[in-house]
């Protein structure tokens, strides 16, 4: 698909509901993000990019998305992975990935489900409770007629009509999981050795301070190269990027509240707005000013 073509999937989306319309990244990049408060403050992001390459995050959602121009390529747990056109992306919470444009770049719209939407949707395709994490068998299944209509009602979630919205959305996510998910298996232990359990959650309670190496090697009971190698090993990530992208994800929630970046920057333990600038772009895909933006109404007040 050439990029007018994509340009074109792209802007077929409609208006936005939360989000007064995209927003440019610079080399002909757009992203366009907003929230659906009716599915547990679901995140949407449709975005083409040409240049814009994610570095590797992780989120405390699930990643479900379609491609719908071009070819994105990433890492998913150290492996490189390609998705096109008619391709479902799927990314569990917690692993590390990044993306970046394959060829001549791509579009994509995909969603940021939390973990208990989707048991919710798990319990209702079995018609039983599910208590346990839904997980996806592999990271890319080509499956056009699924991914054309998540398309089709990730526009809807957009758009004002809310009935046709939620009957095409709830449909086709339960569509996904039924045909492409194990559902209500017994949660599986994280990999991660105690050690890095530890200094994970030491990150948690502090990633607002300024962490020295030293201190987290302390409390892992190591040297401080041990505990890099273990860390990365275990996570797929050293210590510092964990705790950028730990501030990150911390930032959301106070960005999605409305409060100013400046502010979050700080809260956040980043050393001043353009550094959270700089890392929240490279994670999340657009600026903090622009996230925080989809709180509100086109109008200017919050939204309900």
């Amino acid at each position: 698909m050439n990029p007018v073509d994509q340009h074109q999937a792209l802007a077929s989306s409609g208006p936005d509901v939360r989000l007064g319309g995209e927003q440019e990244l610079g080399a002909g990049d757009r992203a366009r993000y907003w929230r659906s408060t009716r599915y547990d403050d679901l995140e949407c992001l449709a975005a083409r990019f040409f240049s814009h390459r994610y570095a590797l995050h992780t989120h405390d959602s699930y990643v479900v998305g379609t491609i719908v121009g071009g070819c994105e390529t990433y890492l998913l747990n150290g492996e490189r992975r390609y998705a096109g056109v008619g391709d479902l992306c799927f990314v569990q919470p917690g692993e590390v990935h990044d993306g970046e444009p394959h060829g001549e770049g791509y579009a994509y719209r995909m969603t940021y489900p939390t973990v208990a939407l989707m048991r919710q949707v798990a319990s209702e395709v079995t018609g039983r409770p599910v208590t346990a994490t839904p997980s996806f068998r592999a990271p890319v299944v080509h499956d056009p007629e699924a991914a054309a209509r998540f398309a089709a009602a990730h526009r809807s979630l957009a758009e004002g009509d809310r009935l046709a919205g939620d009957e095409r959305f709830v449909s086709v996510l339960a569509v996904i999981l039924s045909r492409h998910a194990d559902i209500g298996e017994a949660i599986v232990p994280g990999r991660e050795n105690r050690a890095v359990g530890r200094v994970r959650d030491y990150l948690d309670a502090h990633f607002a301070e300024d962490v020295e190496l030293a201190e987290l090697a302390a409390v892992a009971g190591l040297s401080r190269f041990h505990l890099i190698r273990a860390f990365r090993r275990e996570t797929g990530l050293t210590p510092h990027a964990w705790l950028t992208d730990r501030r990150v994800r911390a930032a959301r929630p106070l960005l999605a509240a409305g409060l100013a970046p400046g502010e979050v920057a700080l809260a956040c333990g980043f050393a001043d707005q353009s550094h959270l600038t700089r890392a929240f772009k490279a994670r999340v895909g657009v600026t903090p000013g622009r996230f925080r933006a989809a709180g509100r109404e086109p109008g200017g007040r919050r939204a309900a």
